[in-house]
Parts: C-alpha cells; sequence; structure tokens
C-alpha cells in the first residue's frame, strides 16, 4: 500500500476558527495522495468561516458536505461512502497536526498486512492537564505498555490511555479524534458505525473497533500517529453540557448498547459492575460528588439507560436504525 490515498474525514458541528485551523493543518501535510471531506452539519456558519469553505471547496481543496441533520457516527458513515481512498482516516473539528501526521498512519499499512486500523497519540489538552495535577511530582508522566486489563472487553475502557502511553502495540480500540481503517473493513466485510450511538456518541468507536476485531485483523497503537486535540468547550460533542439530562441519559444508553450488542455475559457484568462504582457512586477515576441525591439521581440513569439499550437492542431484531444511512440512499445513487 506504498502512497496509498488517504481519504481524511472531519465531522464537524457548530464549530468555527477551530475547525478551520483543523483544515489548514491537514493541507499542510507532507504526504501528497490524500482527500478531505468536511461533513457540515452546522445550521449557519459564520461569514468569513463560510466563505473560507465555499473557497476551498470551489478550489477543489476539500469537499464541503452539507447535512441538514446531525449525528455522529452518520456523519461517519456518509463521508465513507463517498470517500476515494484506500485508508479512511477520521480527525475532529478541534485539533493541531504535525507535517508528517498522514505519514505516520499511512506507514502502518505498508509495514503490516495485518493492520487493519490504527489508532493514534492524542495529546489531549484537558487529559494532560488532569495528569500533571494528579502527579505533581512527574509532569512528563507516561506509560510504556498497557496493562493487560486494556485488552479485556468487560473493563478495558477504564484502562486503555492513548494519551500517555509511547510505545506502539496492539489496542482493543481507537479514539474517534485519531482514527484510521482500511477502506475495505467498510466495504469488503460491511462493518459501519451505528446510527443508534446518540448524542456526543461516546462508546460509537469502542462499538466498531470490537465488530471490526472479529475479522482477524489488529488495531494497532502508533504513538508518532499523534495530534493535539483541544477539547473545546462548546460546538462538537460539547454542544450538549455533560451536566444536562440527555447527556446523562444517552452516555449510559450508549454504554449498555455497546455491551449488549459485543459483550459475553460475564464481560457485561464486569463492565456494569465498573460503571456503576465509577459513574453512579463517583468512586475514581470518576471522582464525581458523593451526596445521596446525586448518587440516586445518576442511580436512575443508570437505570433507564440499560432500559432503552436493551429496548434498542430488541428492536434492532427488525430495525437496525441506519436512519441516517437509509435517507442517505434514498435521495442518492450510492450503495453500501
Amino acid at each position: 500500500m506504498n502512497s496509498a490515498k488517504i481519504s481524511v474525514i472531519i465531522p464537524t458541528y457548530g464549530r468555527e476558527e477551530p475547525l478551520k485551523k483543523s483544515i489548514d493543518d491537514v493541507l499542510k501535510q507532507d504526504y501528497y495522495n490524500f482527500e478531505v471531506l468536511v461533513i457540515d452539519q452546522t445550521k449557519n456558519h459564520e461569514p468569513e468561516i463560510n466563505n473560507y469553505l465555499e473557497q476551498l471547496h470551489q478550489s477543489g481543496k476539500i469537499q464541503w458536505l452539507k447535512l441538514d441533520w446531525a449525528s455522529l457516527p452518520g456523519a461517519r458513515n456518509y463521508g465513507i461512502r463517498r470517500a476515494k481512498g484506500d485508508i479512511i482516516l477520521f480527525i475532529d473539528d478541534d485539533i493541531e497536526l504535525p507535517p508528517n501526521y498522514l505519514k505516520a498512519h499511512a506507514k502502518n499499512y505498508q509495514e503490516n498486512p495485518a493492520i487493519g486500523a490504527v489508532a493514534g497519540r492524542v495529546f489531549d489538552r484537558m487529559k494532560l492537564a488532569d495528569s500533571c495535577q494528579e502527579n505533581q511530582k512527574h509532569s512528563t508522566y507516561t506509560i510504556d505498555y498497557l496493562p493487560p486489563e486494556a485488552m479485556d472487553p468487560g473493563i478495558a475502557w477504564y484502562h486503555i490511555d492513548l494519551v500517555h502511553t509511547t510505545k506502539p502495540q496492539q489496542v482493543i480500540s481507537v479514539r474517534g479524534c485519531n482514527m484510521s481503517f482500511r477502506k475495505e473493513i467498510f466495504t469488503k466485510y460491511n462493518i459501519w458505525f451505528d446510527e443508534r450511538f446518540r448524542g456526543s456518541a461516546v462508546r460509537e468507536e469502542s462499538d466498531f473497533c470490537l465488530r471490526l476485531r472479529k475479522t482477524g485483523y489488529q488495531i494497532w497503537y502508533d504513538p508518532e500517529a499523534n495530534l493535539v486535540h483541544l477539547g473545546e468547550e462548546t460546538g462538537g460533542c460539547h454542544d450538549i453540557s455533560t451536566r444536562s439530562l440527555e447527556y446523562q441519559f444517552t452516555f449510559y444508553h450508549n454504554h449498555f448498547l455497546m455491551a449488549l450488542k459485543n459483550l459475553t455475559l460475564g464481560e457485561q457484568l464486569r463492565l456494569y459492575i465498573k460503571l456503576f462504582d465509577c459513574h453512579v457512586l463517583g468512586h475514581p477515576p470518576c471522582n464525581k460528588s458523593g451526596s445521596s441525591f446525586k448518587i440516586l439521581t445518576r442511580g436512575l440513569f443508570f437505570l433507564l439507560g440499560f432500559l432503552n439499550a436493551l429496548s434498542s437492542q430488541i428492536k434492532g431484531i427488525w430495525d437496525d436504525g441506519q436512519i441516517y444511512t437509509k435517507r442517505d440512499l434514498k435521495t442518492s445513487d450510492l450503495k453500501l
């Protein structure tokens, strides 16, 4: 896969200047064979940003694809269907890239045909700040290799760290802001992002990777394929406040849906226990308020989220929930 074409897909929602800077960084890459697809779910941009996107689109530097609905997994699938590359690469709309970023992703596929997905390192501004506070004596806190628990589908989500890990290695999942896949994962194996993952779509990439692993392909972590994630406080997945009822409801729904779809009963129980201990009771690493009222409130959302995910899974017997894909296919000549 020497000099394979890369399709860089940027789903965006409610972002302005950070989106522009993210696109600028992609266009400055020292890898020549790539295309950029901006899947735009923003209703109205500021005039300056709108003109910027229009000019790039007219000049052929990007494909600016505007949608009248908002769904992160739906936007990913929409972009994949229009991508021409051998490698599909996703980044967020609030990132900073080094010039060799695309090369770092591409070399993994060239060097190892067993790799089906690449997880890049994320210099996450918020998580790095938190780790520095927790490790004041070791401000350059790093990990060489992840613990065995990071490959256990039941509890991996509390042990996998793609922020501080420094050595290349096989991992169980990627992070949505910095991930790439062979195109055939979608076209040959017919694995797509599940559009039933709502709101911030937390765990949509985990669900996808658990299904991808069944193909026999490896998911490889490469710290050289790194970027800076700015974690803007507005727009994108942050458009819904983490304190809102909607966020809490979809957070638990998404976790339970991932588990019901992919995990054995034993793995599910381990996840549910950890989810309850951390996110409901507030024990580390979540460190939430221990007030009785808040624990009861979180417990209610925990229960409602499970029941709703169970309903989603049962309904999936006759309705796969790919509502945005079906809408797209009805109004275009594209095929899955």
